[in-house]
């Protein structure tokens, strides 16, 4: 590097740290006041489940969160994966269970904001989010039958002092699901109708308690939300809370020219919706598609938001009745998954296939094309420097 670009690197520096008071446009300022946790809106009420801030209702969620009787083997509960010590989530590329999965489990911050669930959006709400790994046969593997009757066995009086009186389950065989084996899809369709509907509506409960203890699961403050409280104020960032050159770098390339503001965006750094980024698929996992196969199994699901079980009227479900259905930008589309504490829960993408930060940013500096349908991304002209910066300014929001 000759003696004048050497100047020139340090002068930048040197505006970009403001002498301890970074360098922010009016434009750059708000945008990064969006994205601080303050501007995180209260929780709305969910109006699908009436136990959704029932104090009693979340504390029996949070046992069967972390009761591994709620499996089939009685060795999975939903904390396997959803550990509570590494932002409930599990580190690993794909989520095992009883089996292996063939997605990451996603983190649970923040998670009773989103409007759908799963990295595909196959489930419409918190509570019947829950339901689904239940009866997964790589996850929990239960049937709701048998859920039905470990509830009232063991969580009897707890269930019936917040959702009411237990039917009658004496004549309800211990294992039936219209989701599992043949032996139990045999015995759910021997089923009376009214006693299938009993089965499900503690089945549902089950989901609603789960979502209120969720709903607790708010995601902490960082270094990033302490050092943008101190540039609204106008006070520079003291201390630990201040910025590095590199950081403000990164900060500045996030919302500015990497574009990555587009889709994380917001208090928790997401847009909530589906993306094609051109991520590959993983070698021997089954056909993923994402989205695009999602819309039928949301419509299908008997627990969605315009099915029986839901509380409330029909006007909450807007986001179901009006969502897109079809079009060549559902292939392969995924969630935009919230950047909170992502710096700290390799590896990445939705089935685990990038290892650091790192290796994300190079996929997005290549933008390869996508295996099927088309990729939204379009290759990032980044230097080295630059996506180092970037990756600085990823780990404030982890600290």
């Amino acid at each position: 590097m000759s003696r004048m670009s050497r100047l020139l690197a340090l002068t930048v520096m040197v505006v970009l740290a403001g002498c301890g008071k970074p360098e922010f446009s009016d434009a750059e300022k708000k945008t990064i006041a969006s994205l601080a946790l303050s501007a995180l809106p209260p929780l709305k009420p969910d109006t699908t489940n009436r136990f959704a801030d029932v104090p009693a209702a979340a504390a029996l969620g949070s046992t069967l969160f972390f009761d591994t009787g709620m499996s089939r083997d009685g060795t999975v509960s939903c904390s396997t994966c959803h550990k509570i010590d590494r932002q409930f989530q599990d580190d690993l590329a794909q989520a095992v269970g009883v089996g292996r999965t063939n997605r990451r489990t996603m983190p649970l911050a923040g998670v009773a904001h989103d409007p759908w669930f799963f990295w595909d959006g196959r489930r419409d709400s918190l509570w019947a989010q829950a339901l689904t790994p239940l009866e997964n046969p790589l996850e929990q593997a239960g049937n709701r039958a048998a859920f039905a009757h470990y509830i009232k066995a063991r969580f009897g009086e707890r269930y019936e002092r917040i959702f009411g009186l237990l039917p009658d389950l004496s004549n309800v065989p211990a294992n039936a699901s219209p989701l599992g084996t043949d032996a139990e899809k045999a015995a759910w369709n021997a089923m009376p109708d009214q006693q299938a509907e009993d089965v499900n509506r503690i089945f549902a409960n089950i989901g609603k308690a789960i979502a209120a203890f969720e709903r607790s699961i708010a995601p902490p403050q960082t270094r990033f939300d302490r050092f943008a409280a101190a540039l609204a104020t106008g006070a520079p960032p003291q201390g630990d809370d201040a910025f590095s050159a590199e950081e403000i770098q990164g900060l500045k390339l996030f919302i500015g020219k990497a574009n990555c503001v587009t889709c994380h965006n917001g208090p928790r750094f997401t847009d909530n919706s589906f993306h094609n980024t051109g991520v590959p698929p993983v070698k021997d996992l089954p056909p993923d598609r994402g989205r695009i196969d999602a819309v039928a199994q949301v419509e299908a699901d008997p627990f969605n938001c315009l099915g029986a079980f839901r509380d409330g009227d029909a006007g909450a479900c807007g986001e179901l009745r009006f969502m897109v259905k079809g079009g060549p930008e559902l292939i392969r589309a995924y969630k935009t998954p919230s950047l909170r504490g992502a710096a700290t829960r390799p590896p990445y993408m939705h089935a685990g296939q990038f290892l650091s930060l790192d290796e994300v940013l190079a996929h997005y500096s290549k933008a390869p094309a996508s295996v099927e349908g088309t990729s939204e991304v379009h290759p990032l002209q980044l230097s080295d420097r630059e996506r180092a910066a970037l990756v600085a300014f990823l780990k404030t929001l982890a600290e």
